[in-house]
Parts: C-alpha cells; sequence; structure tokens
C-alpha cells in the first residue's frame, strides 16, 4: 500500500511554534530612574589644562556623596551614565560606555575610568553634531530610564555642522531633554577666533530643551567643577526650568 505523507499535516504545530518564538519578551532591559549622557566639548578651543579641569570636575562631581545619593536615591535606586566628549561635526567619541551607578563603589569605577583615558582633541565646534550623536546612545544601550538626558558643555558656539537648535528640536521630539553647561571663557580661542560672547544666553536659545530643560553657567574653567556639582544634582534629582 503506498502512503503518501500529507505536507500540511505539520503545519498547526509549526504555526503555534512561531506563535510562541513572536510572542517571547525582548531582552529585558535594566530599568532605572535615569538615563544620562555627559557631552564634553574638547575642541580646539580647549586646551589640555582646561580639558583636564573639566574632567577633574566630572571625577569630582560623580564621586561627591550628595551626588551619589542622588543617583541612588531614586525609585530604582540608581542611573545609567555614559560620558562622551566631542568637537566637530564628525568628532564624537565614548570614552567611558554606558555604566550603572547607584552606588558610591559604581561611582568611583566611573570615575576612575573617566581619569585613566587618553586626552584627544580636534578642531571644530559642533554642538549639534554632538546632541546627534548623543541622542542614538538611548536605543540598545540595556537600560529603561524614566527620564533621557543629555548634559552638554562646552566654550563656544557652533560653527560646524547644521544648527544646533534644528538638532535640539529632533532630540526633543523624541523624548530627551537637553540641559547645557556653559563656559564662559573670556580668552580668545588657540586657532584665532575671538572668545563668544553671551554664551549663557546662546545656551538657552539654541540647545537647551525638553520637559524641565535648564543651564548653569561656569564663570571660567576654574570654577567649572563648582558649576558641574550644582547641575549634576539638580539634573538627576530632575528639578529643572530655566538657568542657574
Amino acid at each position: 500500500m503506498c502512503v503518501r505523507a500529507n505536507p500540511t499535516a505539520g503545519l498547526p504545530a509549526l504555526w503555534m511554534l512561531l506563535m510562541m518564538v513572536g510572542a517571547w519578551p525582548a531582552a529585558a532591559q535594566q530599568p532605572v530612574d535615569l538615563e544620562l549622557v555627559l557631552a564634553i566639548d574638547i575642541s580646539g578651543s580647549v586646551d589640555e589644562e582646561e580639558a583636564a579641569l573639566q574632567r577633574e570636575g566630572y571625577v569630582a562631581a560623580l564621586t561627591n556623596p550628595r551626588v551619589v545619593a542622588a543617583m541612588g536615591g531614586g525609585p530604582f535606586g540608581a542611573i545609567a551614565v555614559t560620558y562622551v566628549e566631542w568637537a566637530g561635526e564628525d568628532y564624537q567619541r565614548m570614552v567611558v560606555p554606558w555604566t550603572l551607578i547607584g552606588t558610591g563603589e559604581q561611582a568611583a569605577s566611573f570615575a576612575q575610568q573617566i581619569e585613566a583615558a587618553p586626552f584627544a582633541s580636534a578642531r571644530w565646534t559642533s554642538l549639534s553634531g554632538a546632541i546627534d550623536y548623543s541622542a542614538t546612545l538611548f536605543d540598545g544601550n540595556g537600560f529603561e530610564g524614566v527620564r533621557q538626558v543629555i548634559d552638554i558643555s562646552g566654550d563656544g558656539v557652533n560653527n560646524r555642522g547644521r544648527p544646533p537648535d534644528l538638532a535640539r528640536d529632533q532630540a526633543v521630539e523624541q523624548g530627551i531633554t537637553i540641559n547645557g553647561l556653559p563656559i564662559l571663557n573670556d580668552r580668545p580661542n588657540p586657532w584665532g577666533g575671538a572668545a563668544p560672547v553671551d554664551l549663557d544666553r546662546y545656551y538657552e536659545e539654541n540647545v537647551i530643551g525638553g520637559p524641565g530643560a535648564f543651564y548653569i553657567a561656569a564663570r571660567d574653567f576654574d570654577a567649572f567643577a563648582s558649576a558641574i556639582l550644582a547641575k549634576l544634582i539638580r539634573e538627576i534629582a530632575g528639578l529643572g526650568n530655566g538657568s542657574g
């Protein structure tokens, strides 16, 4: 007797298997109170000494007990942070990858990586490039934050790439808040350009945006450490709106 196999006999089982695979949850992301990109200007207007002052400011702020308490004090008990340095429209570098911070030990480890990273600089200042790059870092980073924030600091106006307000508006449409730390450096930059005038107003009008957005200005690089400390406490706590 000839027995012919039914080519469709296994389809119901196969269909059920495919349905189960499709319904299988995606890889879980770590819930956090905040996803924070620290984006720091290392363009040609920032010399090596000033760049060191910026890094030292972040290291001191991130390990400050008040900041550590803020990072671990939310409902999820931690935030996710990455540290980026930027210059022209084609120069952005993730110095420290996304890291969970909710304890003093985790904060110290993150700070040590900032300290240990080699310094590099590049010409031009592209705030728009920094914003565009930073906005891409949230997808697939392994974390799911209540808020997504880009904290951008710099001592000059945009001179490469598209206008920064366009980059800001696009990021805000994605649900990202951008806060600023303009450094009011009054010396001409090494490439011969004049020092920017009213940089704090420029940041307010062209850089910051989104729910609770704010900026805190540092009067110079020497004042950077105290400014970033105040800014991080305010940022992590979710307080915002306006200037400081």
